[in-house]
Order: C-alpha cells, then structure tokens, then sequence
C-alpha cells in the first residue's frame, strides 16, 4: 500500500470502525447503562408497587446510575438521600396543600433548605427536584408512600446494576488526551524552533503566547477526563493494579502541566525579546541554530514522555523510555552549546541579557520535569504517600492485622 493510500485510510475511517470507536466513549456507554437500569427499575417497580406508572423508580435509578462503580458507591448513597428527602417533603405537602403556585414555591424553598442539614452534597438542588415531580403526579398521601418504595427499588437497581455489570476501565481515552495533548505541546516548540530563525514580527511571537494560553483550557479537559480514570480504577475486580496506574498517570499530567506553565513563560521571552529587537534577527544565526536544536530535542521529549506514562505493554514502555532519555541527552547537549555561544554574544553585546539567561532557565525546568530519574522519584515518593494515607485511615484493623502477623510469626518460631 502506498503512503498516500494509508494517509487517505487515516483520515476517512470505515464507518463501521468509527462506529465502534464512538461506542467506547464515556458519553455513550453511560447513556447506555443509564437506560437499562431505568427500565429495569421501572419493570421491577410495576411488580412491587401499586402505582400504575411508577416513574419515581427510573427517575431514582438515573440519578444513581453513574459512569464508574467508585461514583456510584460514592455519590449513590448522597443521591438517593436526596430523593428520599424530596419525596418525604412532597408526601407532606400533598397532604396539606398540594400543588399551587405558592405551594411550589414553598416546597422548592423547603427543599433547597432541608437539603443543607440531610447531608446530601452537590445533590441539594435534587432534592427540590424529586419534591416537584412527586409533588405534581401526587395528590393523595396514601399513594404517595408508594413513591418511598419506587425510590428504594431505583435506588437498589442502580446500585445492583453496577455492582453486577461493572463499568468499563477509562485509562485508554485519559491515556490519548494526555497523548494528544503532549502532540500539541511538541507542535509549540517545534513552532518557536522555526521561530528563533531569522527575524521574527513581534504578531507571530504574540500569536504563540496566545496559543500557548491556550493549552490551560486542554489541561482542564484532560484533567477531567483522568479523575474520570482514576475513578473508573477505583474498587474496580478488573484492575489488579489500579494505584500503579493512577499514579503513574497523575504523575506524568502533573511534569506536563508544569511544563505548559513553563512553556508559556518561555513564549512570554521570546515575544518580549521580539518587541526589543522589531528590526533584526531575535538570535545571531549560530546561536538561533543551536536553540532550534534544542526545541526540537525538547518537543521529541515531550511526546516521548506522554508515550512512556500512558504505555503499559513492557517492551514498548521500555522502548520509549530509552528514546526519552536519548532526545533528553540531546536537548541537554545543544543547550550547553547554546549557552556557551549565548554567552560569547551577550559579553559582545549585553542587550537584553536577563532575557537570554531566562530562557535557558525554562529550557532547564521542562528538561528537568521529564527528566526519567526524577520520574521514578515522583512515583516512589507518590506511592508511599498513599500508603501512609491507607495506614492513617484504619489505625485500628492496621493494629490488629499487625498483632495477628506478629502472633503467627511467634508461633512459627515456637514450632521451629
């Protein structure tokens, strides 16, 4: 097949393969699942309760439904109080007044302050929302009852239904955006390499201080999409090594966000730079040389970086750990070399010299953030903290299992 066929296949994927790949997103697959534990739930409820359409029960089991078994061990308990909540303050109010325009009024006012003290969380606007839709299909007190039960049984099947059917891992789509964020950070850098050449118009230097900006917005989306992941690990029977894998991702997301703070910083140089020299070259051809070497040692850096925190597989982790190091020796070659002819220059001509120095420091601080040794430092020292926190939360069974295993070892050393 010829390059430009593979590029075509690329960039138009069978339909079928892109209906797959959208059928492994997090969105759809708890669209899914959300579907299925309501009309369970609503099937179960026709059986148990009087009411002829018992929506409380899907309604219950939506809210508790949630994408990982970690959220709805979570925040199922919260959500289903505040369902209960609203429920028992529409039975009151059905019973009293039922439903005008102040009443509502009233039962959201109600709602929104009882849902402080029932200890429901982010959940306190549910309150106020189960209470209105009990309130509005509720006139009579004795059929409201039935409505409990419904949230019972919704709360159960949603429960039940992720402990039984256990939501899938999300490692893989926080793995690409961290990925797919390192790709455009090494597209920055590979950017000011370019720029560093020749002249540079203080719009072009502007417009990648901007860009750089930007890359805040994709650390919050990846961010995102990691707790997601490491909520998916959590309490999950399919994950044998569930705190190796968050920490390993947290860890690396935290060096690439210093590294895009960093970054930003060092497009923040290169434009100041611009503006001092509006009608020459930013760099002396032989230094601008050197420090374009140094970017692009650095962008390959970077995405070997992400490619070694989000690889699992032993002989491809390894394979990228070694590139890393390689393009890491490299950058820190041509920026010694770099640093040496900028010095040279900056004793001929001392203009804006702190800008020279500054940006070696930031060159400095990306290298040392993806540096492979201090990595391993991070996820030692990570990796211990959890544990000290898992022996903080239990003192009390950490006590006991510490008497049985020194009984055991007593008695092992009394039968030898």
């Amino acid at each position: 097949m010829h390059n430009g066929q593979k590029v075509r296949d690329l960039a138009d994927p069978h339909p079928l393969t892109t209906l797959v790949r959208r059928g492994r997103e997090p969105a759809v697959v708890q669209t899914v699942r959300s579907t299925l534990a309501a009309v369970i739930s609503y099937v179960v409820a026709l059986t148990l309760s009087k009411e002829p359409a018992p929506l409380t029960a899907p309604l219950t089991a939506l809210l508790v439904v949630q994408v990982t078994l970690y959220a709805t061990l979570t925040t199922g308990i919260r959500r289903v109080n505040s369902v209960v909540a609203g429920v028992l303050i529409a039975i009151g109010f059905s019973t009293l007044v039922g439903l005008t325009w102040w009443s509502l009024g009233l039962i959201i006012l109600a709602s929104l302050v009882i849902g402080r003290f029932v200890r429901v969380g982010e959940f306190v606007p549910e309150v106020a929302i189960s209470a209105m839709l009990v309130l509005g299909v509720t006139r009579v007190a004795e059929t409201s009852w039935d409505r409990v039960l419904e949230t019972l049984i919704g709360a159960v099947v949603g429960l039940l239904f992720n402990i039984l059917f256990v939501p899938p891992v999300w490692v893989q789509p926080a793995g690409e955006a961290i990925e797919d964020l390192a790709r455009r950070m090494r597209g920055l850098l590979d950017d000011m390499g370019t720029q560093v050449i020749g002249h540079t118009p203080v719009e072009e230097a502007a417009a990648r201080l901007h860009e750089a900006r930007r890359l805040d917005h994709d650390i919050v989306e990846v961010d995102a999409s990691l707790r997601q992941a490491e909520d998916s690990l959590r309490l999950n029977p399919r994950v044998k090594e569930g705190l190796l894998y968050r920490v390993v991702l947290r860890t690396g997301l935290d060096a690439l966000e210093i590294s895009a703070v960093v970054l930003r910083v060092t497009a923040r140089t290169l434009t100041d730079l611009a503006k001092q020299r509006t009608d020459e070259p930013l760099f002396p051809a032989d230094v601008a040389e050197s420090l374009r070497e140094v970017f692009t040692h650095v962008a390959r850096a970077v995405e070997s970086f992400a490619v070694v925190i989000t690889t699992h597989v032993t002989t491809s982790a390894e394979h990228a750990e070694t590139r890393l190091s390689e393009e890491l020796a490299a950058a820190r070659t041509t920026r010694d070399q770099a640093a040496d002819l900028l010095l040279e220059k900056v004793l001929e001509h001392p203009r804006q010299w702190q800008l020279h120095g500054a940006l070696l420091a930031e060159i400095d601080r990306i290298l040392d953030e993806l540096d492979v040794e201090k990595r391993s430092q991070r996820l030692v020292e990570e990796l211990d903290r959890h544990s000290r926190e898992q022996l903080n939360r239990r003192p009390r069974l950490n006590a006991v299992r510490r008497r049985l295993r020194s009984s055991r070892f007593g008695r092992r050393s009394t039968l030898g």
